[in-house]
């Protein structure tokens, strides 16, 4: 990696970039036309690691409305991760119900084979922590998958500690590891 610059353009809108030694990686806001690319990242990645089951993010109909659903939820925010125009992942922020009110989940935080280990999973995961401090949470939660195995370590040395249930109504039954941080 050669660079990275980082401004908050407001307490929804969030610009990143990365430049490696042959293009710039960006992070942005979701916009309208990206419910689809960011669906088949999303199905790509958790097929690719054997997680493609019920429970999970891969049988959400919300994954194929992110621009929508986030549109309309106060207190939430959608990054996504794009090189050249090209969509390559994102993660956000979400109130999801039935956790307490200081509490707001990482949501649908998945990348492409192209984006990982250039820092970019980390740079999401970082402005969904601001994010959430600019939204008045005081922690945020997770569920994931034993078997993304890439991503787990990672939010461990980001100071996720892990829980011994689920918090909230996800839906997402498929998720047996669940961490919590104080942000």
């Amino acid at each position: 990696m050669l660079g990275t610059s980082y401004a908050a353009l407001n307490s929804r809108q969030y610009y990143w970039t990365t430049i490696t030694m042959d293009s710039t990686i960006t992070i942005r806001s979701i916009a309208p036309g990206d419910n689809a690319a960011l669906a088949r990242a999303i199905r790509d990645t958790l097929t690719e690691y054997g997680a493609a089951k019920p429970g999970t993010a891969y049988y959400d109909e919300a994954t194929d409305h992110l621009h929508e659903l986030f549109s309309r939820t106060a207190r939430g925010a959608y990054f996504v991760a794009e090189l050249a125009g090209e969509v390559l992942g994102g993660g956000g922020i979400f109130p999801t119900e039935g956790l307490p009110a200081d509490t707001v989940e990482l949501v649908k935080l998945y990348l492409l084979p192209a984006a990982r280990g250039l820092g970019v999973g980390k740079a999401l995961i970082n402005q969904c922590l601001e994010a959430a401090r600019a939204n008045g949470y005081g922690r945020v939660y997770l569920e994931t998958t034993e078997e993304l195995t890439q991503a787990i370590p990672l939010y461990e040395r980001l100071g996720f500690s892990y829980l011994p249930q689920a918090l909230g109504n996800s839906g997402h039954f498929g998720c047996q590891i669940w961490m919590i941080k104080a942000v």
